[in-house]
């Protein structure tokens, strides 16, 4: 069975949301107080170590340094020997990361794993690896590098830089496909564990889950719910071989899966229809085309399950608002959305807005029922 999968079914639990939204304003409250307290140049410095930390820890997910670290602490000629680098360089990207905890250092001088650095690990059970090798990327930087353009033009650079759309260019770059599809792997397997929590799935005879990669959220519902059945539909290029991929005792004559384009069809006949992080990488017209696209294969008691991140009303930091500005650079019109946005676009695809249930992590189950 896929890794993911079986990361995903281990998952570690999340906190109850009461108390990581507490947690987080009391973060975000402290950090407003600490900025209006120092001098405003000082404030705007310590901003600046952000994306510092970001490629450093990308170059550590490159490395390999947490995997390396995974059998037990290590001396520093040691972990430069196991990953055939530098050790006076080594010394200096560490002494940076430990200072913010990604890994820690014993009282003799040991490297050692953090719960943060964990993550880092290529078979944790909540691996964000692959995320950050994608952050990391040439290609990723280069094209957070045109925002301001973005920004002046309102349009995203990818056709003009590249010459064809993002996803068009993954699929004539085959490489860049594996690190971006990996990447949402562990972006969707960081999500399994607060979406089960949250919302009950297993009201649900079937589930066609549209767009949904290497399965690990779909799987994981199969596997806690024995008598429901689930189709995978993916574009042809992911759902080659992914059938053979996830067999596993348990799942089959249960779990299908279908290729195709979701402008154009999807399979009919689910109690629930999935659209996991797939409505944000699209304008408000083609995502209504999307949404008209299901409608069309739903029976009007089934019901539309869309994950996304809903954006908040207030001003304090969100994970959203960072997302929302990738959106603008890497898609045509995609963008995140808030609760109102979310009900007029499903209103004028031919969807009622039933609830929204917000979870341990960014995302919501946005559940909506045809109109008619």
């Amino acid at each position: 069975m896929a890794s993911a999968a079986r990361k995903s079914s281990a998952s570690p639990k999340a906190p109850p949301l009461p108390i990581l939204r507490t947690i987080s304003r009391i973060r975000d409250g402290l950090s407003a107080f600490q900025r209006r307290l120092v001098p405003g140049h000082i404030a705007l410095l310590d901003i600046s170590t952000i994306g510092y930390l970001t490629q450093a820890v990308a170059a550590a997910a490159e490395l390999g340094i947490a995997d390396a670290l995974a059998d037990g602490p290590k001396q520093p000629p040691e972990l430069a020997r196991a990953l055939n680098v530098d050790e006076a360089a080594l010394r200096r990207l560490m002494r940076f990361l430990i200072s913010f905890d990604v890994f820690g250092q014993r009282g003799d001088g040991g490297y050692r794993l953090t719960r943060v650095s964990e993550s880092l690990r290529g078979d944790a059970e909540v691996s964000l690896r692959d995320l950050f090798l994608l952050l990391g990327s040439d290609l990723h930087r280069k094209h957070w590098s045109g925002l301001a353009d973005c920004v002046r033009t309102g349009h995203w650079r990818w056709p003009e830089v590249e010459g064809m759309p993002f996803f068009e260019y993954a699929e004539a770059h085959p490489e860049v496909g594996q690190v971006f599809d990996a990447a949402m792997t562990s972006v969707s397997t960081l999500a399994v564990e607060p979406l089960q929590a949250a919302y009950d799935f297993g009201r649900y005879g079937s589930i066609v889950d549209i767009g949904g990669g290497r399965g690990s959220l779909l799987v994981d519902i199969l596997r806690r719910h024995p008598s429901m059945r689930g189709t995978i539909f993916e574009m042809p290029r992911i759902a080659e071989g992914l059938a053979e991929e996830l067999s596993a005792p348990g799942l089959t004559g249960r779990l299908t899966v279908e290729s195709g384009d979701f402008f154009e069809a999807v399979p009919k006949g689910g109690d629930a229809y999935l659209l996991k992080h797939i409505i944000h990488d699209w304008s408000d017209e083609a995502a209504e085309r999307i949404l008209r696209t299901v409608r069309a294969s739903m029976e009007t008691e089934a019901r539309l399950l869309i994950i996304d991140i809903v954006l908040p009303e207030h001003r304090r930091p969100h994970m959203g608002k960072l997302l929302d500005l990738e959106m603008l650079i890497n898609t045509d019109g995609g963008r995140e959305r808030t609760q109102t946005e979310f009900g007029n676009l499903l209103s004028r695809s031919g969807f009622t807005l039933t609830k929204v249930t917000p979870t341990a992590a960014p995302d919501s189950v946005i559940e909506a029922h045809p109109a008619w």
